[in-house]
């Protein structure tokens, strides 16, 4: 019974760890995507308990997005999206809490994002 046990376990920390190295290369890869596009903000908020949200956008030189990513979820299964409606804004106009309504924690994310050094 404790074989079985451990072997349960076992299989399950090598299946977490192999859904999260494909969950990480899915994120690369869209990321470096992005960054071929132009100068990227990144932001991250979340906790232990809370979905975690990843968000980066690429700017242009006159300081308009280009592309955004967004991910989101307490899983292994969250998985890099688009921000609807944010491509050729520009970066003084984008407000966080009117992107993002209800969602503090897209919204702290967003602001981090937003700090990006210019040059």
């Amino acid at each position: 019974m404790v074989s079985a046990l451990i072997t349960v376990a076992v299989i399950a920390w090598l299946l977490q760890m192999a859904l999260g190295g494909w969950q990480i290369h899915r994120f690369n890869h869209a990321f470096d995507t992005l960054c071929q596009q132009g100068r990227v903000g990144v932001g991250r908020s979340g906790g232990r308990f809370k979905p975690r949200v990843v968000v980066a956008i690429a700017l242009d030189n006159n300081d308009n997005v280009v592309d955004t990513l967004m991910m989101r979820g307490l899983t292994v299964f969250a998985r890099p999206k688009k921000i609807a409606g944010l491509e050729g804004k520009p970066l003084k106009e984008l407000q966080p809490d009117v992107i993002f309504p209800h969602d503090p924690l897209c919204q702290n994310a967003l602001s981090l994002a937003l700090k990006l050094k210019h040059g």
